[in-house]
């Protein structure tokens, strides 16, 4: 018996089963991420680290420092501020109008203490001028 050669090889159905599976996968994944998907997920030991959440430092015009909305002088802020995980994120509000030394010396503390994820809040908007 001869064998026939073929001169090409049809891919189209390949192409459009690939198609098919990667629009499942695509469409799957996006329910999983967005929680559309009720999923139970696994319990672990009830030794586990907090969630580390955002920690406020603010300074008013007038110079007054507020950790979490709460006024402190540097002193307390160092002493707040050493009780957290190196790793919780600082977020510095400060006003425009305040004395930049103020400003340095808070951002002193929080270097020396050795964090590392601190964020300076601004405001997004014009150059600044006053008209």
């Amino acid at each position: 018996m001869e064998e026939k050669e073929f001169d090409y090889m049809n891919v189209i159905p390949l192409v459009d089963v690939m198609l098919v599976l990667l629009t499942i996968v695509l469409t799957t994944s996006t329910f999983i991420a967005s929680g559309m998907i009720n999923v139970s997920l696994p319990k672990a030991s009830a030794e586990h680290k907090e969630i580390l959440k955002n920690q406020t430092i603010s300074i008013h015009k007038d110079g007054t420092i507020y950790f979490n909305a709460a006024p402190m002088t540097l002193d307390h802020l160092k002493e707040n501020v050493i009780r957290l995980d190196k790793e919780t994120p600082i977020v510095i509000r400060a006003d425009r109008d305040i004395r930049l030394q103020v400003f340095v010396d808070v951002l002193d503390i929080i270097n020396n203490l050795g964090f590392r994820k601190v964020a300076i809040q601004t405001e997004k908007g014009g150059d600044g001028n006053k008209s």
